[in-house]
């Protein structure tokens, strides 16, 4: 999904050449956004349906993400996969279509190195497509209070369906929690590289992708953490997948 203009084409077009690389036969890769310009070819575009959010709901929370679960999406069936446009393919994708059933999705409380029941995310999870439009219904008829008592759509998502399933926690790394530097270490050296294990880096929040690419002066990271310059790594996956620096 896109919306706004945090994220431009260059994203969309940088994912989908990513998800190609690394999942086999053949797939349809669908954004839904309010501007289509600049996307590949390749890429199906509709737009994002209206559930009936207000203007701060499209700001805060990531709320137009619930559209997706909606009984009918454009026709589309079948098994999805939905991605977030600030994450990193390091790796084949065929099992996050084939491993469990029902709604699968990233946990991150071990990120946070807690013990303690999952916190679903929802940078990555997948579905079948029309089994989970009661999220839809429900948005619509209790907006308000939907949106005060979970504050953001994944709380909403992980409070309200059951079960849950989830990857193992080898597959997706944060680059917060996983590849960034202790703190002063990070004035002497840049982030990790991933594993060759992992098959997703997520990023949420400061520092996004395009930072590490094409950087802003000073310092890329919030402090007291420290970034600075292009990350070669994360240049190189970008140019390989057609994104300019």
């Amino acid at each position: 999904m896109k919306w706004g203009t945090l994220y431009g084409a260059e994203y969309v077009n940088v994912l989908y050449s990513a998800v190609r690389a690394n999942l086999t036969g053949d797939f349809r890769f669908v954004c839904l956004t309010d501007d289509s310009s600049g996307l590949r070819s390749e890429i199906e575009t509709f737009p994002i349906p209206d559930i009936g959010l207000k203007p701060e709901n499209w700001r805060h929370g990531a709320w137009p993400k619930i559209a997706l679960f909606g009984h009918d999406l454009y026709g589309l069936t079948g098994r999805a996969l939905f991605i977030d446009l600030d994450t990193v393919i390091c790796g084949q994708l065929g099992e996050f279509f084939t491993l469990g059933s029902g709604l699968m999705a990233l946990d991150s409380t071990p990120w946070r190195g807690k013990d303690g029941p999952p916190s679903t995310g929802t940078g990555i999870f997948a579905f079948d497509l029309g089994s989970l439009g009661y999220l839809v219904d429900r948005l619509r008829a209790e907006r308000d209070a939907i949106t005060e008592k979970y504050d953001i759509e994944q709380a909403y998502v992980h409070g309200e369906v059951s079960p849950i399933g989830y990857w193992p926690q080898a597959w997706i790394v944060s680059y917060k929690y996983h590849l960034r530097p202790p703190l002063l270490i990070d004035r002497l050296r840049g982030p990790n590289p991933p594993g060759p294990e992992v098959r997703v880096l997520c990023f949420h929040g400061r520092p996004r992708p395009i930072d590490l690419i094409r950087p802003p002066a000073g310092n890329w990271d919030v402090f007291p953490h420290y970034g600075r310059g292009p990350v070669p790594w994360m240049v190189d996956y970008w140019t390989r997948h057609g994104g300019r620096v």
